[in-house]
């Protein structure tokens, strides 16, 4: 018989072992650091390169930002259902359609190939978030379950560090996204090992059906965060999708240096890991709030590079956009499985999907604007858009009665 993926508990259960849960830890940052801040998140900062060693795909990129995060969208949708209970699966999944994504963009020379290519990629970290919030939390202890799904959450960080480098190192982009899709393929491999040797203890406690009346008390807990989501999502697709266009078009930072951009905005993202401190310090909202607050003030920071052509501003910008993004999708992470105990891979799924259809929209509008209207003021309403989105936050909603 084949072995359930989480098998029943006997009466005396082992507890959670440290070292088990600290290599589903690690392993499943690193998934994440090549799922997304590689696969996913990479087009944007090889955006200047691609323009300038293909220039048949120029008029694509900023449909191309728009295209992935769709698909992001979608993905996540689609396994929302399951990822709770095949959360290996998952995995796997994720290694291969990131992997897939990143050989893709690696030999695309029409645009219609890279829409396809970078829509493939963006499904990889669709599928790979959702997945580990129930991995992590079977093999963590309770106690320190929020802090390592924010460690987690900001293997985006590390990974856009390591897209940087890759860029700084590997000029040519080809070679680049081949190496990219070689981590995707190693690290889903071993978040796959590691939450098959995690699946001797039981998971925790998955939501059943609802009870009637359950689940319009379940849609109106994520009503507010998603909401939320949806207008952050917005304004930080300015810095994901064209924030090395602005700031290598407008001289403030040379087209050779644009890996360290990305850099500087995977080391500020290393702040993620305080997200648990901070939600246990503020609350979610009051988290939610402060993150949005800094995506607005870093977004902002990028106008005031592209105006000034500020090379050390640029850099500050984005460390901070970096620390505040991945401390918000943290925020989500954790509001989520407040908000549907036992079902936080698919909570996590609805709201990153709110986060990227934002992102879908910000993306293809400030693609459609960038020609006739000057970056500072894209940045400036991108930063608006990041302001709502906190203060959305914010709004208390009638409570629902199950």
């Amino acid at each position: 018989m084949k072995r359930a993926l989480y098998p029943e508990a006997a009466p005396r259960s082992p507890a959670p072992r440290p070292v088990a849960g600290a290599a589903v830890a690690l392993a499943g940052m690193l998934l994440i650091a090549a799922t997304y801040g590689m696969a996913r998140f990479g087009v944007g900062l090889s955006a200047p390169a691609l323009e300038a060693e293909r220039p048949a795909l120029a008029g694509a990129l900023g449909w191309a930002g728009a295209a992935q995060f769709t698909a992001y969208a979608v993905a996540a949708l689609a396994v929302a259902r399951v990822v709770d209970r095949r959360p290996r699966a998952g995995l796997a999944l994720a290694g291969t359609a990131a992997t897939v994504g990143c050989l893709g963009v690696a030999v695309a020379t029409d645009p219609a190939v890279l829409l396809v290519a970078v829509a493939v990629a963006g499904t990889g970290g669709a599928l790979a978030s959702p997945a580990l919030v129930p991995v992590v939390d079977a093999a963590v202890p309770e106690r320190s379950r929020a802090a390592a799904q924010s460690v987690v959450n900001t293997g985006t960080a590390v990974g856009v560090v390591g897209a940087g480098a890759v860029a700084a190192l590997v000029p040519a982009t080809a070679t680049a996204w081949v190496l990219m899709a070689v981590l995707c393929a190693a690290t889903a491999g071993a978040a796959w090992w590691a939450a098959r040797r995690a699946a001797r203890r039981p998971a925790p406690e998955a939501g059943g059906a609802d009870a009637p009346g359950q689940a319009p008390a379940r849609a109106a807990a994520l009503v507010v965060p998603a909401v939320a989501a949806v207008l952050a999502g917005a304004g930080s697709a300015m810095v994901w999708s064209f924030g090395p266009l602005v700031l290598t078009g407008s001289g403030a930072v040379p087209h050779e240096r644009t890996g360290w951009l990305w850099v500087a905005l995977g080391v500020g993202g290393v702040l993620g890991t305080l997200t648990g401190a901070l939600v246990r310090r503020v609350g979610l909202r009051g988290g939610w709030a402060v993150c949005a607050g800094a995506l607005a003030l870093a977004t902002a920071g990028v106008a005031g590079a592209v105006a000034t052509g500020g090379a050390t501003l640029a850099l500050a910008a984005t460390a901070l956009f970096g620390a505040a993004y991945m401390a918000a999708s943290g925020v989500l992470i954790l509001w989520a499985r407040e908000a549907w105990p036992g079902r936080g891979g698919a909570g996590t799924s609805v709201l990153f999907v709110a986060l990227a259809t934002g992102q879908a929209a910000g993306s293809a509008a400030l693609g459609a604007a960038r020609g006739g209207v000057d970056p500072v003021v894209l940045a400036v309403a991108a930063a608006g858009l990041c302001l709502a989105g906190g203060a959305a936050g914010l709004v208390r909603p009638p409570r629902v009665r199950p």
